[in-house]
């Protein structure tokens, strides 16, 4: 018994060393605040922007048919997501990099709490495993997760732990409140449509195997996701109900041959994806093969079965993800607008779940083989969570050469474009050569160019319109543009798809084309470069001045529309 009590007391110390590590993880965000390096695709360059625009334009709670007047003249209100998210409001209570801080520290301290639970209630459940619990809930609580995903992707062992103790009739309130509190805080389409529906599918070999019905965990899936269709009203109505045509209409993503899928698959499979990263191709991978060799030699093993199954599903996963694109598909996809306009893809943002739960059960199998596997675990471990701490954001952008955050969005340096331009802000249109609209927008700025999801089919056939001749000269940027679009840029043939020109880039065009009439019809009247445009007066564009600061990553030259 006292050795028992020395074991728990042993992981109750252990989970608090995790989360010191988990706050030592996060000190450069809270030391450096504006100053720290964090991720810019997906983040920087569009939504850390939209709420600042959201926010600034006091339709939080807009109508379903209000606008963003900020944004293409009337950006709809839906495109920026439900006013019931968690980050929105921190964002809309603290500045940016505080908000920003806060949802990393809570995300991370939930995926933690939920992998401890997952794991000590359902999988590995050895008095003398507390380090594998502890280590693999602290590794996963790591990860590099996509920011605005929130608990999308890092809450789903918390909820999985919640479903199974559902599954298995445990009458605990604690459990129901996870199922009611995660939507607020968590995406229905970057993470738990899809884990959702791998709930549904568990009920639904329940019923097939073991003739089992069980009402309760059915109808705990089922209020899950009415919770989330309710919160995520705003999104259903703008991409399933409404008729309206919208930009991603016209998406087209099937287009790899079979061979490129395959090959696609394997890299999925040992790298991941960008954003739902694990970063388990080095400590992880090899575990789980040499875990394979094992749990292959000990069969009729429920531990043994579950590590069996999660690998398949892990590679299943790949091969979903990868084939999504496969080119085969396209018919039916045209016949079928949602299988565009929602990225099925998108299953494979259940394997961080999958691999760091595997990654647990190929431990737990190592560790019962032999004492000196035990200390080969315990490196492994150190080595995971070690390989995850130079994977902070402020180590990986830093060595990039990524700007911080003060130096992308350059308040003070957009603030004297703003001054010297000397006119209400909402009287005149922008749009950016060489940097991400979102820079502009988040200064305050009114922007012909966006990046969203989605927005209006017509808005994006009249803009084409600006860049039409730039498009033609590039087959890559026509593509890009027409069979996508979510970039809606002043694209230019000479840069490609190069949105980050810095100050001390040497880039010059030398022969831009675009149709100002159009530009200036759509109330366009500047464009805030950053590069020097060679032929701008032959291309309608008058150079007014040249900004620059030593906060600031970016040079700017205004051009007027003559």
């Amino acid at each position: 018994m006292q050795h028992v009590k020395s074991i728990l007391t042993q992981e109750k110390l252990m989970i608090r060393y995790a989360l010191v590590l988990i706050l030592l993880y996060s000190l450069p965000l809270i030391v450096l605040g504006d100053n720290a390096h964090i991720r810019v695709h997906d983040n920087l360059d569009s939504n850390i922007a939209w709420y600042k625009v959201l926010i600034r334009s006091n339709e939080l709670f807009g109508s379903m048919n209000a606008t963003i007047p900020q944004v293409i003249n009337g950006l709809p209100r839906g495109v920026f997501g439900t006013e019931f998210s968690g980050i929105v409001w921190l964002h809309a209570l603290f500045p940016t990099m505080v908000a920003y801080t806060l949802s990393q520290m809570i995300t991370r301290l939930f995926a933690f709490i939920g992998m401890h639970l997952l794991l000590k209630k359902h999988f590995i459940k050895g008095a003398d495993t507390s380090l594998i619990r502890v280590g693999v809930s602290l590794a996963f609580a790591l990860t590099p997760f996509w920011p605005s995903g929130m608990l999308s992707t890092l809450g789903q062992p918390l909820a999985f732990w919640a479903f199974l103790n559902i599954r298995n009739r445990e009458r605990s309130w604690k459990s129901w409140l996870v199922l009611l509190l995660l939507p607020f805080y968590s995406s229905f389409v970057l993470g738990f449509f899809f884990f959702l529906t791998a709930m549904g599918l568990l009920w639904l070999k329940d019923v097939i195997k073991k003739r089992v019905w069980n009402p309760l965990f059915a109808c705990s899936i089922a209020l899950m996701t009415l919770i989330y269709l309710a919160i995520e009203y705003r999104l259903v109505f703008g991409l399933v109900l409404s008729e309206a045509p919208n930009s991603r209409m016209e998406f087209v993503n099937s287009t790899l041959g079979f061979w490129h899928s395959v090959y696609l698959a394997f890299v999925n499979f040992i790298f991941g994806h960008g954003h739902v990263l694990t970063i388990h191709t080095l400590v992880i991978l090899p575990i789980l093969f040499i875990a394979l060799q094992v749990a292959m030699k000990r069969q009729n093993r429920q531990e043994n079965s579950q590590f069996i199954w999660l690998l398949i599903l892990n590679f299943v996963l790949s091969v979903w993800y990868a084939f999504w694109y496969y080119k085969g598909w396209e018919p039916l996809k045209e016949q079928f607008t949602l299988l565009n306009t929602f990225n099925f893809a998108r299953f494979h943002f259940l394997r961080p779940l999958v691999i760091y739960l595997g990654f647990a059960l190929g431990l737990h199998i190592l560790w019962k083989k032999s004492e000196n596997w035990q200390k080969r675990v315990r490196i492994c471990i150190a080595l995971q969570i070690i390989i995850l701490f130079f994977c902070n954001d402020e180590i990986v952008y830093r060595v990039y050469g990524e700007p911080t955050v003060k130096q992308f969005y350059s308040v003070d340096l957009f603030q004297q474009i703003k001054n010297y331009i000397g006119q209400p802000k909402q009287s005149y249109r922008v749009a950016s050569i060489g940097i991400h609209p979102a820079i502009a927008q988040y200064n305050g700025f009114y922007t012909l160019d966006t990046y969203n999801n989605y927005y209006p089919l017509t808005y994006k056939h009249e803009f084409r319109q600006i860049i039409a001749k730039e498009l033609d000269k590039s087959p890559a940027l026509r593509t890009y543009f027409d069979t996508w679009g979510g970039r809606c840029y002043l694209f230019v043939s000479e840069l490609g798809q190069n949105y980050e020109f810095k100050k001390n880039s040497t880039t010059r065009i030398h022969h831009l084309e675009l149709n100002m009439e159009v530009f200036k019809k759509m109330g366009g009247r500047y464009i805030f470069s950053a590069v020097p445009i060679l032929n701008a007066e032959e291309d309608g564009l008058r150079l007014l001045k040249v900004f620059d600061n030593s906060e600031s990553a970016w040079r700017i030259y205004l051009y007027q529309a003559k």
